[in-house]
């Protein structure tokens, strides 16, 4: 897998956990979910990062919020600017 470096920091899985979900003895379906669950646990951490609260404190306005002031800053400012790379 190809990562230009600005894009480094905003990977959600490292090459080594990824490798450790592919070795795990579980289906396809749940590599899946697996490989989901620790990127929504980084991105949330980075979320509650940003409000300057614990992970645990965050609620889904807050998470919704958060979503729409990045869809906004790579709308108007671009990709590159934006936290979420896609």
């Amino acid at each position: 897998m190809d990562v230009a470096p600005q894009q480094l920091s905003t990977q959600f899985l490292t090459l080594e956990e990824s490798a450790k979900v592919d070795g795990a003895l579980l289906s396809s379906p749940e590599k899946f979910l697996t490989r989901l669950t620790i990127s929504s646990l980084k991105l949330l951490k980075h979320i509650a990062q940003d409000y300057g609260i614990a992970i645990e404190d965050l609620t889904a306005p807050q998470v919704i919020a958060w979503f729409e002031k990045d869809g906004k800053i790579r709308r108007e400012q671009g990709i590159e600017v934006s936290y979420l790379k896609w």
